[in-house]
């Protein structure tokens, strides 16, 4: 059964971007309210946009007092203005700082099938989005409230956009001026996100294509003329305003601070060798890398059809890039999984020979097997009896959507196995994301504290906690900018005026032989162990009250 048989008649050009943003949504909600805020990218960003709420100044971006100049204020914008629409900067509800991110996630996926529309049927074209809106990093990163789902989302509308224009040059359906208005709009919002990539990636597709093609005609239709103008309207206010306010030192930091550690060494220790991200694929695309094979190889084949010679040149140049460069994160390719994701939709309107079923289907058990234990060995180390059974949950989807993807391709139905692969597949990261790694209590350390410390209306009252041995973003987004991050002496200092510590095993005994130099005594509040997955160091936190020294007697 093809994929048009399995979709029918009801999938039109005009539904096709629509229902891929619908496919991303669902996707995105599981984790939405449920997951607790993660570290440390995600608090950093939370914490940074509510404090441009609090301060209302919407040009400087601040963690606590010490400026956060690594990225540009475009996610901070976002956030910013989720929060005061949907939430309360005084709530610190983590949903409310995620929806940008959703939003993203909806617009790549819509975006991906609008652009295929341009050599591809709706059916086909809608696949594609939805093939990008199921995948697990795209999934995952919608949940966090990062700048990374909002970048995709950008760089494929600009890229989709470019498409068009690319294969209407080359003999397809004519497009009007709106491609080239969103190309530019999508440029713009890359940059205010993320800096370079987006124009990174963009640059390099059109690069590789006029080396390709030996012709650079149809770039005149991105209208350079006014396009430039559009761009610098939405990037430069800020740009100018950042400049003046922080005397040039933005730039300083985000180049020399940030992007150039990036490109000269594993940063943060993230480094890793040459082939991380082909080796990770299958990971990243899970569920649709039961197509993976099939892309690649229907790519090849068909490299001189307009728009699959666009999507390899979309993919190719920028993915070489990410993998020579020494930092790695899981993220980085995601702007090119748009590509990706019309090469396997494209893949499925061409015979596909067993080889390649059988590869997609074992990559897919494959990672199904790995999520499995993965699941099982967290419930046994973080979780209780309510992880078990999300991890059981986990089990059956997973083993489900690979029963799926095995059966259907050995009957050489990949359309179908793509849908049912991709259906269960995305109910299990839901109870994966939405279930069992929230129920995880021994790796949310901060959640905990935070709820201890609002469990006594007394202390919450007394004024900001201080914290000594334990520095993760996720608790100042908790408990606010004013926590103090310092050291025994000053969560000492903090119960001797009556307000709440918290300190780490290591801190204790300077903490305690500080504290008994001074006029008030402390109390062990609660006692919070478990696992700081930033550090992958083992944690006993203590929560301390201040106890006022009983009165002397009366001479």
């Amino acid at each position: 059964m093809s994929l048009r048989e399995l979709a029918g008649e009801w999938v039109t050009r005009a539904r096709a971007p629509w229902l891929a943003a619908l496919v991303a949504l669902l996707a995105s909600l599981p984790g939405l309210f449920t997951l607790p805020p993660t570290d440390r990218d995600e608090s950093r960003f939370a914490e940074a946009s509510a404090q441009m709420l609090e301060s209302r100044d919407l040009t400087n971006i601040m963690f606590q007092d010490v400026p956060r100049y690594k990225k540009p204020i475009g996610v901070y914008w976002l956030q910013a203005a989720s929060v005061a629409t949907l939430s309360g900067v005084e709530l610190r509800q983590i949903w409310a700082y995620r929806i940008p991110s959703v939003l993203g996630a909806m617009l790549a996926a819509a975006a991906c099938a609008w652009g295929a529309l341009a050599f591809l049927g709706p059916v086909e074209a809608a696949a594609a989005g939805a093939l990008l809106a199921a995948t697990t990093v795209l999934s995952t990163e919608a949940n966090l409230a990062t700048t990374d789902a909002a970048l995709c989302g950008t760089v494929t509308l600009a890229l989709a956009a470019m498409g068009k224009i690319y294969v209407a040059a080359r003999g397809g359906p004519a497009v009007g001026r709106w491609p080239a208005l969103l190309f530019w709009i999508g440029l713009a919002g890359s940059v205010l996100l993320k800096g370079p990539i987006g124009p990174m990636v963009t640059g390099l597709t059109g690069l590789a294509l006029i080396v390709w093609d030996r012709r650079a005609g149809w770039l005149a239709g991105l209208g350079w003329g006014w396009g430039i103008i559009i761009f610098c309207g939405m990037v430069l206010p800020w740009a100018l305003a950042i400049t003046v306010a922080t005397d040039g030192a933005f730039w300083g930091v985000a180049v020399g601070g940030d992007l150039a550690p990036k490109l000269l060494g594993g940063q943060e220790g993230h480094g890793a060798p040459p082939g991380y991200f082909v080796v990770l694929s299958p990971v990243l695309l899970f569920p649709a890398a039961v197509l993976l094979p099939a892309a690649l190889l229907a790519g090849w084949r068909a490299r001189a059809e307009p728009g699959i010679r666009f999507a390899l040149c979309w993919l190719a140049p920028s993915w070489l890039v990410f993998e020579l460069a020494p930092t790695k994160l899981p993220h980085y390719t995601l702007p090119c999984f748009g590509a990706l994701a019309w090469l396997m939709a494209a893949a499925l309107t061409r015979p596909m020979g067993p080889r390649v079923r059988w590869i997609g289907a074992a990559l897919t058990a494959a990672v199904a097997a790995g999520l499995v234990v993965a699941g099982a060995v967290a419930a046994a180390e973080f979780g209780d009896a309510a992880s078990w059974a999300w991890a059981a949950l986990v089990a059956v989807l997973m083993a489900a959507a690979a029963i799926c993807a095995v059966v259907c391709m050995a009957r050489a139905r990949p359309a179908r196995a793509a849908l049912l692969a991709c259906a269960v597949g995305l109910a299990g990261h839901a109870a994966l994301v939405g279930g069992l790694a929230p129920s995880l209590q021994g790796l949310w350390l901060s959640q905990r504290l935070a709820r201890a410390v609002r469990a006594d209306r007394q202390m919450l009252a007394a004024g900001p906690a201080a914290v000594a041995g334990y520095a993760e973003p996720s608790l100042v987004f908790a408990l606010g900018a004013p926590t103090v991050l310092g050291s025994a002496a000053d969560a000492a200092e903090a119960v001797a005026f009556g307000r709440p510590a918290i300190v780490e095993q290591k801190q204790d005994a300077a903490f305690r032989a500080a504290v008994a130099t001074g006029p008030t005594s402390a109390h062990v509040a609660a006692t919070i162990t478990g696992l700081d997955y930033s550090t992958g160091h083992r944690q006993v936190l203590r929560l301390y009250e201040p106890v006022a020294a009983a009165p002397g007697p009366r001479s």
